[in-house]
């Protein structure tokens, strides 16, 4: 009942869910009540001394609105409490605590209770069964469970929360997909594809993810590499052969059986030499190609006018793409870049690290980068911040590329095309020791470009000196 008269279930919760600013105290509240002091104003309850309809009966809070009477933050505490409790103490359970306050302080608990009761509810399934002590509280058991969303997102959830130990889920799925191919393999050529896989392109793998710098194209090359390797060894079987005892003519007949697998064999023949397993066989590197810019400089520089102007496209794929454009940075860099990245002065200035040395950002980039920064980031039901500049909506891990890709393709952006007329257009601008420290490139490719711009910096440390 509110001073002015009934007011329904729909109503209220329509005046709950879009809170307002009040004129006397200018704090966010349901706004519903005839002032005091001024006529015909509504403003919230506390200025009009009365008691809000819009109160949680359990903490007395407006904010979260969800069931008839309470918040959502106090059911989410309710059914965490329900859900994780151990029977045997009557309290969380212990291996699960850190995850129960995570939830419990999430910035949109209702985010979490729909995720708890949306179906299949995997997560809510088998976290009571851990809390009961049903199921063990470790990557094992994930590891025996179907690797689908559901299953792989509560475990990264665990994960972020550090319940469970850090790991990297790309690493398991190509163990997954590696194991399930051999099984499908005579002894012969699963033995040499197991080793070619597993020492070869998995140890790689699990070295660039140590280094956060795992992207799904290293995944798909590695993959392509694995399945050309098993078309050249099922080849040499059929031939009644195996291959280390190919040959240069058979390996050449292949090749010209399969004009579209040189490039995914070459890796499995340079292996076979290395190892040692057969040395007879060679397909000879292709000479490195000089960097192609199909864009014009015109043509960049409409683009990052659009990016800077246009707000119908997402803030974030907005300043991704601005550091593509004017610093030449690649999606797999950006997505993964971190706050501590970003500096701002006292003055306002705000200075970006790409590599070793701070940039300062142009006027326009800068104003987008103060209002990113100023704007709440937990795309995940778990409110850790875990440092990424560009959050991504699985629980401790950033944004995917696909995502800036998609948002940049469709507003007529190509990234690569892009990166390289930027690369191109810095090139002949910055001298290439400078350009390697600012943009994060090998001193080698930054000769390249260097080259490419016609610009030769040869003299550049002599002159520096005088």
């Amino acid at each position: 009942m509110l001073p002015t008269g009934p007011i329904c279930y729909r109503c209220r919760r329509n005046i709950a869910y879009h809170p307002a600013v009040c004129p006397e105290c200018l704090e966010l509240r349901p706004i519903a009540y005839p002032s005091t002091s001024s006529y015909g104003v509504l403003v919230c309850a506390g200025c009009a001394g009365e008691e809000s309809v819009f109160a949680c009966t359990g903490c007395g809070r407006e904010d979260h609105p969800y069931g008839a009477t309470r918040c959502a933050r106090c059911i989410l505490a309710e059914r965490l409490a329900e859900l994780l409790t151990d029977p045997g103490t009557g309290t969380i359970h212990a291996g699960l605590l850190p995850l129960h306050d995570e939830l419990a302080a999430a910035a949109r608990p209702q985010s979490v209770i729909t995720w708890l009761k949306k179906p299949p509810a995997t997560g809510a399934e088998l976290l009571g069964l851990m809390a009961r002590g049903e199921l063990p509280i470790s990557h094992d058991t994930f590891r025996a469970l179907p690797a689908d969303r559901s299953h792989n997102y509560l475990r990264e959830l665990l994960t972020s929360t550090g319940v469970l130990a850090p790991y990297h889920p790309p690493i398991e799925q190509i163990e997954r997909w590696l194991a399930d191919l051999l099984d499908g393999l005579d002894h012969d050529t699963a033995a040499v594809i197991s080793r070619y896989g597993r020492w070869h392109h998995l140890r790689r793998l699990r070295g660039l993810a140590e280094r956060g710098t795992l992207s799904k194209a290293s995944i798909y090359s590695a993959r392509s590499k694995i399945n050309g390797a098993i078309r050249l060894a099922q080849w040499a079987t059929a031939h009644g052969i195996t291959v280390d005892q190919l040959t240069q003519t058979e390996l050449e007949r292949y090749l010209a059986d399969h004009p579209g697998g040189r490039t995914s064999e070459q890796s499995f023949v340079a292996w076979l030499r290395r190892t040692r397993t057969n040395t007879r066989v060679n397909i000879p590197w292709r000479e490195e190609t000089i960097p192609e810019v199909v864009v014009s400089d015109a043509d960049r520089w409409n683009q990052i006018n659009l990016l800077l102007h246009d707000d119908t496209i997402g803030l974030y794929a907005r300043i991704g793409g601005l550091f593509t454009l004017l610093f030449a940075q690649p999606l797999e860099t950006i997505v993964a870049m971190r706050t501590n990245q970003i500096t701002i002065e006292d003055d306002g200035r705000v200075l970006v690290a790409f590599d070793a040395i701070p940039i300062e950002m142009p006027p326009g980039l800068d104003e987008l980068i103060r209002r990113y920064l100023g704007t709440p980031r937990t795309p995940s039901i778990a409110s850790r911040d875990h440092g990424w500049l560009f959050p991504g909506r699985h629980p401790g891990r950033h944004m995917v590329r696909e995502n800036f890709r998609a948002k940049l393709v469709a507003n007529g952006i190509r990234p690569g095309q892009s990166r390289h007329v930027a690369m191109f257009a810095l090139a002949g601008e910055v001298p290439a020791p400078i350009l390697a420290e600012l943009v994060g490139i090998a001193d080698k490719t930054a000769m390249k470009w260097a080259a490419l711009a016609a610009r030769d910096w040869a003299g550049y440390i002599s002159d520096r000196a005088r």
